[in-house]
């Protein structure tokens, strides 16, 4: 059994061999179960494959590949049969492994939809059942085809077999002109047994488990077979229709009950996530003895309106999310707690283990997290674990539920050691003994060594030359650290100076062991070719902290090009250190009125600091404009502004631009009235949230703003609008109402 890393402790490369491992293990997965019917793994472990992909793009979003089991649903149909384009896609769920997902699932609709914590919202709660995806299209009240799922876009017309399955009406009475209704083909597990032992009798195939009967049972090309084998239908969804069934979930639900189609008794509609985890718990103890395979509890908005305000992501529904059951635990011995450094400087610890296996995986490391962690606190301060901390020599329960990457769940103390000391987390960098702080706020120790650290320094070399950043083919992780320990690269400008310093001469990079007069010039010719370079690629290159590939963009779409952003964070770094003193004078204003017993005044404690600060109008303007940028912020602001005003930094930045010539972002050229303009959205609206305003405005190649300044070209003000309106009408910008804006975009 291989050993698992942590995604924590993971090098850029190792990131990189990992995702293409888990791109063919997953669609080989795929494969087996949605095209071959004969899964190869079980349902957690392809769960916590998936979620460790998902994982590593988190932590390397650059390294995310084409073939990405993240934006893939099922797998391409098979080979025997005609194929069927949906009208619809039939999308995947995103999956829940415990509790707090689910109340996170709530906040998230809340959030998405604007509602408070008191305004109802209904879900309904359905058994997932473990089947074979089929959706049935009936036209004037006739079933006119049936096709599995395939790869979500094209499946397998399956339409005569279909017709075979008792539980599927041929004719349906009082239904839409176009109905496409979907659902579970399953097999119960008394017909299951009865028909592995006719199967065993007469010499034919056995089934591993019900959910491959299913699949094989549907997916013959003799349809009289499928006639001979017990398969069963629930219905709990629909695709195309003509006209809506019903306002609600359940309410649709039961009109595809009254039009013949078997649907889940155990399906209920509930308040919120306390009714929806009690719901769950009843299914999950009546799982025994069901009579089919079910592997979680799926939750639905009610309400289709709802529904439809909040949409899907790329291959997912807002409205939808998957309460699986839990996957396997195991007990072992953590042998010691090792500090990882990486690029930001953050120190991760990872807990070794005596190996154990674990979902049929041996592992030896599991994440710790953080400190707290290790402590028994959450990110919110709240005991986990009962507040049982982790030392060396526990015994731990190591699980793997949804994720591939162990982590511990419970320590056993009538197992501890005699003697065990609580882990007192360190002070200082392992790598470099610079000293190791944690800033209010934050979760994580970071080191301050910056530049002075190797470890940091490597990371950053290697994130530099990573896919979204520069890209350098022949450059990897191993190349990187090769270079950095021969002290040949201590910085990214280096890196174009390789083949004046080593093409030639006695140090000649064609000498070395693995490399080659032909590989060497292959390399420096990659190198020369990213001398031109996208801006937002160069500012996500970096690797300054909180700026990610998704913030570069912003950054580079609102300044142009490196020298206005420059000019910008320069002009805007008084008023920076500004909002930092506030910060600094708010939080021991606060902690001094508690220590005196009467109450924080955080307004004039805050503005008499940034008075101190004699901040100028330019550089508020500058400060403002930055921090306006819609995903910006003050946080990622600061960051930013931190390093460019880092003379270390700063000139390690300017050896590099002095090397490249760096290309300005494309503006946008989508076809709509708002194309290009930068949107700020201010007061209530009450047609749409603010993130649904944000989504649809960006769909139309507008960029969102946080707060008004002269680059805004439209301001869309609803009641409450305030000091932005009064902004906006100073600088005669243009502003529209909430209806005004519907009518621009062609919403209403």
């Amino acid at each position: 059994m291989a050993e698992i890393l942590p995604v924590e402790t993971m090098s850029e490369k190792e990131a990189a061999a990992e995702l293409a491992r888990l791109a063919i293990v997953i669609s080989q997965a795929n494969l087996a179960y949605h095209t071959q019917d004969a899964p190869e793994i079980s349902d957690a472990e392809y769960d916590a494959l998936k979620r460790r992909n998902e994982e590593i793009e988190r932590r390397f979003p650059h390294l995310k590949r084409d073939d990405s089991p993240s934006d893939q649903v099922g797998a391409r149909p098979g080979e025997g049969f005609a194929k069927v384009v949906h009208a619809m896609r039939m999308m995947s769920l995103g999956n829940a492994f415990d509790d707090v997902e689910i109340a996170d699932f709530d906040r998230s609709i809340r959030k998405y939809l604007g509602f408070s914590d008191a305004e109802p919202l209904a879900y309904t709660a359905e058994p997932k059942i473990d089947g074979l995806s089929l959706s049935l299209r009936y036209v004037d009240g006739t079933l006119v085809q049936a096709a599995t799922r395939g790869d979500g876009e094209t499946g397998e017309n399956v339409t005569a077999n279909a017709r075979t399955i008792a539980d599927i009406p041929q004719r349906v009475e009082g239904a839409p002109q176009v109905l496409e209704v979907r659902g579970e083909v399953y097999m119960s597990h008394a017909d299951f047994a009865a028909l592995n032992a006719r199967q065993q009798e007469t010499g034919g195939k056995t089934f591993a488990n019900p959910r491959n009967a299913a699949a094989g049972s549907l997916r013959q090309l003799d349809p009289s077979i499928t006639r001979e084998r017990p398969l069963r239908f629930f219905a709990y969804s629909w695709g195309e229709l003509s006209h809506s069934l019903a306002a609600t979930q359940m309410e649709a639900i039961e009109r595809l009950h009254d039009f013949g189609f078997q649907t889940n008794p155990l399906t209920r509609r509930c308040t919120g996530p306390a009714e929806m985890i009690a719901h769950y718990r009843r299914i999950e103890a009546q799982r025994a003895t069901l009579g089919y395979d079910i592997d979680g509890v799926v939750y639905k908005v009610d309400d289709l309106a709802l529904q439809a305000r909040l949409g899907f992501r790329s291959n997912t529904p807002r409205w939808a999310i998957a309460h699986k059951f839990p996957a396997e635990l195991a007990w072992t011995r953590l042998e010691a707690i090792d500090i990882q450094v990486g690029r930001t400087g953050a120190l991760s610890p990872v807990a070794r283990l005596a190996p154990v296996t674990v979902g049929g995986v041996v592992v030896s490391n599991a994440t710790l997290h953080n400190e707290d962690y290790i402590a028994g606190l959450d990110a919110r301060g709240q005991t986990i674990r009962d507040g049982k901390d982790i030392r060396v020599g526990d015994w731990v329960q190591v699980y793997r539920a949804g994720d591939v990457i162990p982590k511990i769940a419970d320590v056993d103390l009538s197992k501890r050691p005699d003697g065990a000391e609580p882990y007192v987390f360190p002070d200082t960098c392992p790598d470099c003994g610079s000293p190791a702080v944690r800033e209010d706020g934050d979760a994580v120790r970071r080191c301050t060594g910056g530049v002075i650290c190797p470890a940091q320094v490597v990371e950053k070399l290697k994130h530099f030359v990573s896919r979204a950043a520069f890209d350098i083919e022949g450059l990897g992780a191993k190349q990187v650290e090769q270079f950095h320990a021969d002290g040949w690269i201590r910085e990214p400008a280096d890196i174009f100076e390789l083949r004046s310093r080593y093409g030639e001469g006695l140090q000649q990079l064609k000498n070395r062991e693995g490399w080659g007069e032909k590989s060497a010039a292959n390399l420096f010719d990659a190198i020369d070719e990213r001398r031109n370079i996208a801006l937002a690629r160069l500012i996500f290159a970096l690797g300054i902290r909180h700026v990610g590939e998704v913030g570069a963009k912003d950054l580079a779409l609102h300044y142009r090009d490196w020298q206005s952003l420059e000019r910008a964070i320069d002009a805007a770094r008084p008023a920076a250190l500004a909002h930092r003193a506030a910060d600094e004078a708010e939080e021991a204003e606060r902690i001094a009125a508690m220590t005196e017993g009467r109450r924080a005044r955080i307004t004039d404690t805050r503005a008499a600091a940034v008075a101190a600060c004699n901040v100028s109008p330019e550089a508020a303007a500058a400060w403002e404009d930055l921090i306006g940028i819609d995903g910006i912020g003050a946080t990622l602001g600061l960051s930013l502004s931190d390093a460019l005003a880092n003379p270390e930094e700063r000139a390690a930045f300017d050896r590099l631009v002095a090397k490249l010539t760096i290309v300005p972002p494309e503006l946008p050229t989508q076809d709509s009235p708002v194309a290009g303009k930068t949107v700020v959205f201010t007061g209530t609206l009450e047609k749409m949230t603010r993130a649904e305003a944000k989504a649809r405005a960006e769909a139309l190649g507008a960029k969102v703003a946080g707060s008004v300044s002269a680059r805004t070209d439209l301001l869309v003000a609803g009641p409450g609008a305030g000091s932005k309106a009064k902004k906006a009408a100073d600088l005669g910008i243009e502003t529209l109402d909430e209806d005004g804006w519907l009518r621009l975009i062609g919403d209403l």
